[in-house]
């Protein structure tokens, strides 16, 4: 079995420190341990569950659950991502615009993943959503930039270049096969695929708007 794990972008470096990447990661790890503290009662009061959303209930789990994970697997392979595609995207956007944009991102994933099971009772958490949305921008704002990463072939793993377009396409394609598969099964749990999707859309047609004045002088030029 075949897979990919995006390390960085071998093809560029931020101009300066990614202070809000780097505030998310933190942010994240912080509340995992608030979850591993507080357990199942700590997940359900702050995660999202769609039938409530519907309800018109507990709707400050659309912004809390984005900060929440289901296990170490969970949290470490969406942090690996964030890191790999957020520097860059940040130092694009600026970081006030690229903290709003990666915030939109995951309230439309959120809102996305409800629109898709709204009669599901299952908790819904993580920053997948979110993430999904910067490797949409990301697609659009640098497609042709070269992404280190790991290929895992079975046993075997090496780390080779693989174009950003290349890669997130193939991700996207999985997100969106998956999940309409998914949606069939509301009560079952897993991975909120639809999210993925959601945020990612929401990436690849808001990404440009974010960018930082002088970036996008240079998109109409």
């Amino acid at each position: 079995m075949a897979g990919m794990i995006p390390l960085s972008d071998a093809s560029r470096r931020p101009d300066r420190f990614s202070a809000v990447t780097t505030s998310i990661i933190v942010l994240n790890v912080f509340v995992f341990i608030l979850e591993l503290m507080g357990g199942d009662e700590f997940v359900k009061q702050w995660s999202v569950i769609p039938a409530d959303i519907v309800a018109g209930r507990h709707w400050i789990t659309i912004l809390t659950a984005m900060f929440m994970h289901g296990g170490f697997v969970h949290i470490l392979g969406n942090m690996v991502f964030l890191w790999a595609f957020g520097p860059e995207l940040e130092d694009a956007m600026g970081r006030l615009r690229y903290l709003a944009f990666y915030l939109m991102s995951g309230i439309v994933a959120s809102l996305a993943q409800v629109a898709a099971i709204p009669s599901s009772t299952v908790p819904n958490l993580g920053a997948s959503g979110a993430i999904a949305g910067v490797m949409g921008a990301f697609l659009i704002t640098y497609p042709r930039d070269q992404i280190r990463t790991v290929l895992l072939l079975g046993i075997f793993a090496r780390i080779t270049l693989i174009p950003a377009a290349l890669l997130i396409g193939l991700w996207f394609l999985i997100q969106l096969f998956d999940g309409v598969g998914a949606v069939a099964d509301v009560q079952t749990g897993g991975v909120a695929y639809m999210a993925h999707v959601g945020g990612f859309l929401f990436g690849v047609v808001t990404g440009r708007w974010f960018e930082r004045a002088t970036r996008a002088a240079a998109w109409r030029a």
